[in-house]
């Protein structure tokens, strides 16, 4: 039985990953255990042998394309866009694909310092023996410079302006300094960086032009349609539900509809047929957020419900998702309610009754 709430990428899929390696026919770069191909058909999905491939990211093939080439050459890829639109998630599997190991991650936020880029040290043992190879502990990226591995740099303009310059001598160098040991450790074949940035977040600290330089940059858009962005949706909720002890069925398509519906409304501020312009939410309604609300939902139906998804679970989740500011929130949904769920017929009843009972 599986004890572990989340495995990384890496183990979720290995028997994917282990297809790809055995059928591999393609030259693979060095530090890689698989050619970008097989990368791609991880990522985007299809056959190795009699395999099937799942996608991973749903969305322009082109994009990842962009992404693993840019991982061929000496150049970081920096992913960029809205909250919800898959970075993390493109960033963990391309490194579960390229290396088997999506685990060397520094967490971008107000606390990190530069050593976490670089390195830091076991004090006692510091005391202790004086400046050491065994009293020094390696950052994420120190060990991947050492291994010939991807780093992976998550929300990176949350990190400080000292951070950020510690990262761009890494990756112009190729080398980091330890002037404590008088010693300059060079990185090998196959190491790279990934990072991600929130366009939601540009003014906490703005990347400098210089740091950007350094980067290839792939701004990954939220999904195009209401179909593609339903099957994001329908993949991820039925791969955590089979991870979590929801005790619940996972939706049917008319309720994910309704959900990626409302979300795809509140977000763009028209309706879907162009011919209502609707007031905008504080939030964002991503992708991800959508994702969260369901399996929240199935929570509920599964604690407290019958098992099956109703009304009154979707209304619970999505009176949390929508209303973030208490003021500006509420009116946007009021009138989202009586303008444009109220007047969709039989389907959407049940749905607005249990809103309106909710509120």
């Amino acid at each position: 039985m599986q004890t572990i709430q989340r495995l990384p990428a890496e183990e979720l899929f290995k028997n994917e990953i282990a297809a790809l390696i055995a059928a591999e026919k393609d030259p693979i770069p060095t530090g890689w255990q698989m050619s970008p191909r097989s990368v791609l058909t991880y990522i985007c999905g299809g056959k190795a042998g009699k395999t099937k491939i799942t996608p991973k990211y749903i969305g322009n093939q082109r994009l990842v394309e962009i992404c693993i080439a840019t991982l061929v050459t000496d150049r970081a890829l920096l992913l960029i866009g809205e909250p919800g639109t898959a970075k993390s998630w493109l960033s963990e599997h391309l490194t579960a694909a390229i290396n088997g190991d999506s685990t060397k991650v520094v967490q971008g936020t107000a606390g990190t310092t530069e050593e976490h880029i670089r390195y830091s040290w076991n004090y006692a043992m510091l005391i202790a023996k004086g400046p050491c190879p065994e009293a020094m502990v390696k950052s994420p990226v120190y060990h991947a410079m050492e291994q010939g591995a991807i780093a992976r740099v998550e929300e990176i303009s949350r990190c400080a302006s000292e951070v950020q310059d510690a990262l761009i001598s890494i990756l112009s160098e190729k080398r980091v300094a330890v002037p404590e040991l008088g010693v300059e450790v060079p990185a090998q074949k196959g190491f790279s960086v990934i990072a991600t940035a929130n366009t939601r977040d540009k003014g906490v600290n703005d990347m400098s032009a210089a740091l950007k330089r350094r980067f290839n940059i792939v701004v990954l858009p939220a999904p195009n349609t209401l179909k593609s962005e339903m099957e994001i949706v329908e993949s991820r909720v039925q791969q955590l539900s089979a991870n979590l002890d929801l005790f619940a069925e996972t939706p049917d398509t008319d309720v994910i509809e309704q959900v990626v519906t409302i979300f795809r409304e509140l977000r763009n501020g028209v309706t879907l047929d162009g011919k209502q312009k609707l007031k905008s939410t504080s939030g964002v309604l991503s992708t991800a957020e959508a994702i969260s609300l369901l399996t929240n939902s199935m929570a509920l139906a599964g604690s407290f419900g019958s098992g099956r998804i109703e009304p009154r679970d979707l209304a619970a989740a999505l009176q949390g998702a929508v209303i973030k500011d208490e003021d500006k929130d509420s009116i946007s949904w009021k009138e989202y309610l009586e303008n444009v769920m109220k007047k969709r017929g039989e389907q959407w009843r049940p749905l607005y009754h249990a809103c309106k009972e909710l509120r």
